[in-house]
Order: structure tokens, then sequence, then C-alpha cells
């Protein structure tokens, strides 16, 4: 078996992709760099990305299946499920002998990429319900996150145009990187948050001084609409996860 490594984006995956046809490997198991090991019964080979390559593969699919095709591949691959990569190699290679296969699910592969994308697509939908910006002195609004799948680049259009009138960071604490608003365009960011919140004892210290208030108007507005009789903590955990709420506002 040949373990072909490649750098964690979407170009790199393709680009192996690529060289997985050029040189006919028939026994292909792709890994992230993140997760690559030594391999006692094969080789690795580290693919280098090559824009040139991966824009082939990609304009291929699109070709044989269409754009919407490309979409669920894209949103698969962001959730950085380990086999993914694997995974969507099959059903690569379903579409370009097949064409359109978006609908076969008696195929495992479309199957586990269909049932995969239904995944993302309802995190995408959380994350954008429940972010929570708190407000800094410099008059930043940051949030941060820990979602299971790596959606930041699908929210980022959203709140885009929701907060175009203040610059914003929303950082994935799990993944160490953030998506950043200036007021003109979204760039991802890395930020030490230990490093930074060490000098001020914890993350109030950074906070605009009328942050808290606001923070306890939000917290009564939700204890006065709550009615008690009517509680359900199964449902409420079912369509909020008990996982989201150590950032939420509204539950500290």
């Amino acid at each position: 078996m040949t373990t072909l490594v490649y750098d964690n984006t979407l170009p790199g995956f393709l680009t192996t992709i690529f060289e997985v046809y050029e040189y006919r490997i028939a026994d292909a198991d792709i890994v992230p760099v993140r997760r690559a090991q030594s391999n006692l019964f094969g080789s690795n080979k580290y693919v280098e990305t090559d824009e040139s390559k991966a824009s082939r593969v990609w304009k291929g699919i699109k070709k044989h299946a269409g754009g919407s095709v490309t979409t669920d591949i894209y949103r698969s691959f962001l959730s950085e499920l380990p086999g993914m990569e694997n995974m969507l190699l099959q059903y690569i290679g379903y579409i370009l002998s097949k064409g359109d296969v978006s609908r076969d699910f008696s195929h495992p592969a479309v199957l586990y990429i269909t049932e995969t994308v239904k995944k993302v697509r309802r995190e995408k939908h959380r994350m954008e319900a429940f972010v929570r910006f708190r407000q800094t002195a410099d008059d930043l609004y940051y949030a941060t996150v820990e979602p299971d799948y790596n959606v930041l680049p699908l929210i980022a259009d959203h709140f885009e145009k929701r907060y175009a009138d203040q610059r914003w960071l929303i950082y994935d604490m799990r993944r160490n990187y953030g998506i950043y608003y200036d007021l003109h365009t979204v760039a991802t960011v890395e930020v030490d948050f230990k490093h930074i919140l060490s000098g001020y004892g914890n993350a109030d210290g950074i906070l605009n001084e009328k942050e808290k208030e606001y923070e306890r108007l939000w917290q009564n507005y939700f204890k006065s609409v709550n009615i008690a009789s009517r509680k359900n903590l199964k449902l409420h955990r079912q369509h909020m996860p008990l996982r989201y709420w150590k950032y939420l506002t509204e539950k500290k």
C-alpha cells in the first residue's frame, strides 16, 4: 500500500487525486499530514500541492457531474472525518466513470458522502445560530467556538452580510484559527488566545466596560421568557446540544 500524504488543504487533496490517476496507484491510502504516521507495511509519499493539477481535477468533476457535486465534495472534505479522503477517492472515481451519481445511494461512498453533507450543513446552521459575540475595549466583536466540523469557511459569508458594519472575529478553538472581518474583507487568522488572556487574568479584562451589563440583560431576558412548567431538557438539548453551552452567554 502506498500512503499519500498531503498538506491538509483542498488543493493538496485534489493534487493527490491527480497523482493517483497519473501514476495509476491502485492501493492508495490518502491521509492529511496532521494524521500521517510511519508505515511499516508500505511507503509514504508526500504530495506537493500543485494548483494546476488541482484545478484540472476540479474542472473534471464539474464536467462529469456539475457544480452541486463539487459543493458536496467540499463540504465532505471540511468534515475532517478519519478516512474521508479515501471515501472521496472512491466517490470521485465513481463520478469520473459514471457521471452524476449523487442519487445512487446503492453505492457505499455515495451514501456516506450524502450523510456527511447533511451533518456538515446542520453544523453550519447551528454555528450561524449559536455564535455569541463579545465586545472588546477597542470595539472588536469576537466569539469563540468549537464546531465538530471545520465550518468556518461556510459561515463567513453569512456573518459578513449580517454584520457588515462592525469588525468581528470568530475563532475556532479546536483548530486554532479564525475568520476576521475588517469592514472590507474576511481573512483567515491565527491568534494566541492563551498569551493574550494571560496578561488580563481572563477574557473579562479585555472587554468593553458595558459588555458585562449587556450580558446580564441578555441572561435576564432568557430567564423572563422561560416557562418553568414547560421545561423539556431532552428536547432542549436536541435543538441546542450540550457541547455548545460553554460559549453561550445565556448559559453562563
